[in-house]
């Protein structure tokens, strides 16, 4: 039990580190939280104008997930176990203790999650991202698009993994509650559009 608690506090202390934020004082640029939509993502790190710093975001993010998520599957940790580590990294991005629980939308920590968890699911999800985001040019479009798809294509490829697909619809849920004001502005016709 205690390697259980402790596993899912590791998990959500790494998910606490912002790459964003770490990365966009490495390169001299402005605090994403300053900038743009207030979001120290890849997406807005990019806004800044520097791509590199926003790809090492992206990995960053993606990357924190995939390594606690692999822990916990060296460990062989029983599934709920997994779930709540995939959870709790997750909250930690969102809400990290060390940056006044201020934190990014989860969606490139979301991504990491279903790669670790299951690649072919990542992958689609990731696809249909790459897809809205190529035709709108919204990147809240597309994460909120990505993210709803996400559960139902659980469902086809998890089949009787009920855990899963709770898990993946939990995330969902999670990644539309972070992007209300984003929907609210996307209905408005107000919402930040990445330029071709």
């Amino acid at each position: 039990m205690i390697n259980q608690l402790l596993i899912i506090l590791f998990a959500y202390l790494v998910g606490s580190i912002s790459s964003g934020i770490i990365l966009s004082r490495i390169f001299n640029l402005p605090d994403p939280r300053t900038i743009g939509s207030k979001n120290p993502g890849a997406t807005n790190v990019m806004r800044s104008g520097n791509k590199k710093a926003a790809i090492f975001t992206l990995l960053g993010d993606l990357l924190k997930a995939i390594f606690v998520l692999t822990i916990a599957e060296y460990l062989d940790f029983q599934d709920l176990v997994t779930v709540c580590v995939a959870l709790a990294v997750l909250i930690g991005h969102i809400y990290p203790i060390f940056y006044k629980f201020h934190g990014g939308k989860g969606v490139a920590t979301a991504i990491g999650i279903l790669i670790a968890l299951n690649f072919k699911l990542a992958l689609i999800v990731t696809s249909i991202w790459l897809i809205v985001f190529g035709i709108w040019r919204y990147s809240s479009l597309a994460a909120i698009v990505s993210a709803i798809s996400a559960p139902f294509i659980a469902i086809f490829i998890l089949g009787d993994q009920f855990l899963y697909c709770m898990a993946y619809s939990l995330i969902t849920i999670i990644i539309l509650f972070k992007h209300q004001t984003n929907i609210k502005k996307l209905l408005s016709g107000k919402e930040l559009k990445f330029k071709r």
